[in-house]
């Protein structure tokens, strides 16, 4: 198998097909998908991450890789080029909501947070406000 990571936009159509079929929510893309990343394998897309920026922080989403793709580090790859990002625009964490990877994400160094304790900017985007549930685990990642 050979992984590309590309720049997302070029693939929107293939972005929103995955994220349906694994259940993540699309209606609240972003326009331009400047900063999200695809993984392509023989032109075809097998996994997709973004990250919104608010302020100095980051919010992750839609890390999704296709069924079919996964246990290949797929998915670390795509988390590495969004921290990666992350750290390269200056932000000082960045944060997630999940209702089905926590453990996941902690083994990646991601901790459990409160959501009064996140910052105001990333409460005011529409994963916060309506798009996940309450019941979703809030996480962050220092990047200092």
């Amino acid at each position: 198998m050979n992984i590309e990571l590309k720049p997302a936009e070029l693939y929107r159509d293939n972005v929103i097909e995955l994220l349906t079929t694994e259940k993540l929510p699309t209606s609240d893309l972003p326009g331009i998908l400047n900063n999200f990343v695809v993984a392509v394998n023989n032109q075809t897309v097998t996994g997709v991450a973004g990250l919104e920026v608010y302020g100095n922080y980051g919010l992750l989403r839609s890390l999704a890789v296709n069924q079919n793709s996964r246990g290949r580090g797929i998915a670390a790859h795509l988390l590495s080029k969004i921290e990666t990002l992350a750290a390269e625009k200056g932000l000082e964490a960045i944060y997630l909501l999940t209702e089905t990877a926590k453990d996941y994400f902690e083994r990646k160094g991601y901790e459990h947070i409160a959501r009064m304790d996140i910052p105001e900017e990333v409460k005011a985007s529409s994963e916060f406000t309506h798009v996940c549930p309450e019941s979703a685990t809030a996480m962050q990642k220092s990047l200092n």
